[in-house]
């Protein structure tokens, strides 16, 4: 009976310590919530008194504008009065003149009329016809010289008044709308179209947020990438260029900005920016290769213990089983490479692969060289590439090689056939794979310029490869297949291969 009295006591207290767990939290929560409208209350007041602040100075720089207006408008009324009354006044004074004059001229004229002596009459009339033919009076123009009219000067604010009365807050911008079938993805650059539901001229311009992403959907509550900010955007579209495709997909959002206040974020848009992504596999370089990541540099110190210790140190971080850029990409795949176990290579195969198989699709990457290099190979692999081979003398790998060591040439080579080709050596070779075509090609990567295409069956994976010798180079990837090399092996997908001798 005891025990039972116990287990009610003990699911009592358990259920009494829930609810008062949850009323704690509920009180948090209210307490929270409490702090929360504390402070927007003290938002407020200081964002209402600074937009009050914003308008007032708003109105008297209207008002000062109003009154430059006037004073400038006042200004010509009065140069205009006093243009026109000194033109007038001077008419005005010519005129009296004249008048005064004809005034005398007739006095003296009747005076002679009156006279009784011929011989003085007829020199007088002479006299008194002369100064007629001369008097100012009939040289003066009756016409007034200026009007008194002034309506000229009037205005009209209608039209300025209803402007004014039409003066009101500024609406919020509406939320833009992305148009992804307007965006584009192609050569590592996005282009993002926009729309507003409607126009709208107050818009001052646009800030557009993007952030790199693995997951297609809405963002996840912690993203591994932060959002990246452009700002001050006058026009509906943009274009990010100089970008490396390290993730699955790009998120966008854009707001519309007027000069006082910014709208909603539109709702988030994810493309996808499919691009071959790998790294060099430290573990299977040649003890004369220092491997950094996406650079290697032979170094004719290297040694084996040296390189072990390296490679027992980044054996977590740089293996194709371990790397961080297996979570990357789903294909090409990150697998455990067939090296494991093995040792590197060695002997004169100063080879280092990468650590990513393809074996479907298309890829691109690219390789800047020393082309002071004694040596350098740059090329496609089989899982079964031998230690000691070195990249084109084995049925197991293709590859273009540079060569210094006596004369300076550039070879196709593949099962230890080789062909000299005739182009200038690049700085930059572009590498492309077509799996199921069984198409390797290679561009400079500059021009775009096709340099060699090997045509094969790919029976395996395959793997970048990569031989160096007395010299240095470094890969670039995350790369999508540039337009004009697309437009290139169209152009020659349907012509016979001339390098049959090497595939």
């Amino acid at each position: 009976m005891s025990i039972t009295f116990r287990q009610e006591d003990s699911n009592s207290c358990e259920s009494l310590r829930k609810i008062t767990t949850t009323l704690a939290l509920k009180n948090e929560e209210i307490t929270n919530f409490i702090c929360c409208q504390k402070q927007s209350l003290e938002n407020l007041e200081v964002n209402s008194s600074r937009v009050q602040e914003d308008l007032e100075t708003e109105f008297s720089s209207l008002h000062s504008v109003l009154d430059d207006i006037k004073d400038s408008m006042v200004t010509r009324i009065k140069q205009e009065r006093a243009s026109r009354t000194y033109e007038l006044q001077s008419q005005l004074s010519a005129c009296s003149k004249a008048l005064e004059s004809s005034e005398e001229l007739l006095e003296v004229a009747n005076q002679t009329l009156c006279s009784s002596e011929a011989d003085d009459f007829t020199q007088a009339a002479k006299d008194i016809k002369d100064s007629v033919t001369m008097a100012p009076a009939f040289r003066l123009s009756l016409k007034a010289k200026a009007t008194d009219s002034m309506s000229h000067m009037m205005v009209d604010f209608t039209q300025e008044r209803e402007m004014l009365q039409a003066i009101k807050f500024l609406p919020v911008p509406a939320t833009p709308e992305i148009l992804v079938s307007e965006c584009q993805v192609c050569d590592n650059t996005v282009t993002v179209q926009w729309a507003l539901p409607e126009p709208d001229s107050k818009i001052d311009h646009y800030d557009l947020e993007h952030r790199r992403t693995n997951y297609e959907g809405p963002p996840r509550g912690r993203e591994d990438y932060p959002w990246m900010v452009v700002e001050g955007i006058c026009e509906t579209e943009y274009t990010l260029t100089g970008l490396r495709f390290d993730t699955h997909y790009m998120t966008f959002r854009v707001k519309a900005c007027n000069k006082a206040v910014a709208g909603e974020f539109s709702e988030l848009v994810t493309l996808e920016t499919h691009a071959f992504l790998f790294k060099l596999d430290a573990g299977s370089a040649h003890q004369n290769l220092k491997v950094e990541d996406l650079s290697v540099e032979w170094d004719s110190c290297g040694g084996k213990v040296v390189q072990d210790i390296r490679k027992d140190k980044n054996r977590t971080n740089q293996s194709p089983m371990h790397s961080p850029a297996r979570t990357a990409m789903n294909s090409p795949k990150r697998v455990p490479s067939a090296r494991v176990g093995r040792d590197r290579f060695t002997a004169e195969s100063y080879t280092v692969l990468g650590d990513t198989f393809i074996d479907a699709g298309q890829q691109y990457w690219e390789v800047r060289f020393d082309k002071e290099s004694k040596a350098f190979a740059v090329g496609l692999a089989l899982r079964n590439l031998g230690r000691f081979d070195q990249l084109g003398k084995s049925n197991a790998s293709w590859c273009i090689h540079l060569n210094n060591w006596l004369q300076q040439s550039l070879t196709a080579k593949h099962n230890n056939k080789a062909r000299t080709l005739d182009c200038p050596i690049p700085d930059r070779i572009g590498v492309y794979c077509n799996y199921e075509e069984g198409a390797l090609s290679f561009y400079n990567a500059r021009t775009k310029t096709l340099m060699h295409t090997f045509r094969t069956k790919f029976t395996q994976p395959v793997i970048p490869a990569f031989s160096v010798w007395n010299g240095c180079f470094s890969v670039q990837t995350g790369l999508q297949v540039p337009s004009a090399v697309q437009s290139s092996q169209r152009k020659n997908s349907g012509t016979s291969s001339s390098n049959t001798s090497l595939t």
